[in-house]
């Protein structure tokens, strides 16, 4: 027992000195870790603070308010008619409030059109206070975008420039600026939470952006923004049971917002491109069909006859996967232009170069009043084409030919048998293709017509005597 202390007490030094040694070791290794970690210390009081108010500072004032007016017909009960003795309908002037975005330093402003829909007037407030009176340059319900123009005698505003949304990725940061409850100019944080969403069901000719930034009501219209201090998207709709942000909120994409806006004040309307295709989402059925994994893509389901896409080369049961490098509608471009679709033919890919053109045939503007002492008297009437079902929503692929039943004038004799939507086909065994088809049937001395129309997709025929 003497003898063991003395050689314990030893060995304990020997471990005391291999401690210091690996101790050492480990400072030397961690060393460059320090350095490095001092060469990322911030340098400035924003770096220290991770602020976005520089970049808000920046942005905000190109963010506006935009404040509407029209009136309204209140109705009057039936109750409060006896015990009044016949009070007229009261008007009144309904105000409303959005957000707005400067897209041109002249004064171009963007914002939604169900924020301007059915307005009257219209006036813009700047985050400075300045207030102008706006003119209503393009309102289109598609897209839900409308321009607007103030004149700012000569003065520059702030504007946002366009990001380019193909750089864009579920997890971006991004900031939502708006005016929401009308309780001022507001900014809120957040990132992308999905690209490319289409069943919103907020517009049938868009993609969206969604966001869990919050985003309430009065921010329609406002900016959606990257820390770029980029104009990411237009923000139009929240998914909402209560009416408040429940963290889902949607923007329409900056490219799209530039076509409208650039369309506005270089044309004066907004001409979608017409590819001459109709399509349908790809179910898991018909890519595990094509020898895919997974489903992707938009299969063709018709072909216009001599459409772009027909004059392309394009046919049925074609599977596009691609417009040129985006999961995007071709809607960002203007006729005239070409666009390149990736495509799966029978398990092949191939790339077809499509020129887009305005949809064809008559719109709106070539509707007519039908009149005289007949059954259609009343009608007004334009023939089925392309581009009037595009203003219209109808389908572009609707079998056969006819007349579209665009209105109806109260009290009229075709008030009684019409209605708007229905599809003249036939009067009197003769097929009705054209206006000038059906106006040569009308004659002053036929008082009985045989009709075939198509209402909500069913064939309605019947025999009318006046």
């Amino acid at each position: 027992m003497m003898h063991s202390l003395p050689m314990t007490k030893h060995i304990s030094k020997l471990l005391a000195v291999a401690g210091l040694a690996v101790l050492a070791l480990l400072i030397v290794a961690l060393l460059p870790l320090f350095a490095e970690a001092e060469e990322i210390v911030p340098q400035s009081r924003t770096e220290m603070e991770l602020s976005f108010a520089p970049l808000v500072k920046q942005t905000s004032p190109s963010v506006v308010n935009v404040y509407t007016q029209k009136r309204v017909t209140s109705r009057v009960s039936p109750m409060e008619q006896f015990f009044s003795g016949g009070v007229a309908p009261r008007e009144r002037v309904q105000n409303s409030l959005g957000s707005g975005v400067i897209v041109g330093a002249d004064g171009v402003i963007v914002t939604n059109n169900h924020v301007v829909e059915g307005a009257e007037s219209f006036r813009v407030v700047l985050s400075d206070r300045r207030e102008y009176p706006a003119e209503l340059v393009l309102a289109d319900e598609r897209t839900d975008l409308a321009v607007l123009k103030i004149d700012t005698d000569g003065a520059k505003l702030p504007t946002l420039p366009y990001a380019d949304t193909r750089a864009s990725q579920v997890g971006d940061l991004v900031l939502a600026i708006g005016n929401p409850f009308g309780i001022g100019q507001t900014v809120t944080s957040g990132i992308l939470s999905a690209t490319a969403r289409t069943d919103v069901g907020i517009s049938d000719y868009a993609f969206f952006l969604q966001t869990d930034a919050a985003v309430n009501p009065g921010n329609s219209g406002g900016a959606l923004i990257n820390t770029k201090g980029e104009l990411v998207g237009v923000n139009t709709a929240i998914f909402s049971r209560s009416g408040g942000s429940n963290g889902i909120g949607f923007a329409i994409p900056a490219e799209m917002v530039k076509r409208v806006v650039n369309a506005a004040i270089n044309e004066g309307s907004f001409v979608r491109p017409w590819l001459g295709l109709a399509g349908q989402t790809v179910s898991y059925d018909m890519a595990k069909a094509q020898g895919l994994d997974r489903p992707i893509g938009v299969m063709v389901t018709e072909v216009y006859d001599d459409g772009p896409a027909d004059r392309a080369g394009l046919r049925r049961g074609d599977l596009v996967t691609d417009i040129d490098g985006l999961k995007f509608l071709a809607a960002i471009k203007s006729p005239g232009e070409t666009t390149e679709l990736t495509l799966l033919r029978g398990g092949k890919q191939m790339t077809k170069n499509v020129k887009l053109a305005p949809p064809p045939g008559a719109t709106e503007a070539d509707v007519v009043l039908l009149d005289g002492q007949n059954v259609f008297s009343g009608a007004r009437v334009v023939e089925l084409s392309p581009r009037l079902a595009e203003e219209n929503g109808l389908d572009p692929f609707q079998k056969g030919s006819g007349i579209y039943v665009h209105s109806v004038l109260r009290r009229s004799v075709a008030r009684g048998y019409f209605r708007p939507g229905d599809i003249i086909r036939s009067v009197n065994g003769v097929q009705t293709k054209s206006v000038k088809d059906l106006k040569a049937l009308l004659k002053p001395d036929t008082h009985t017509w045989n009709i075939e129309l198509e209402r909500n997709g069913h064939m309605i025929q019947g025999t009318v005597t006046l």
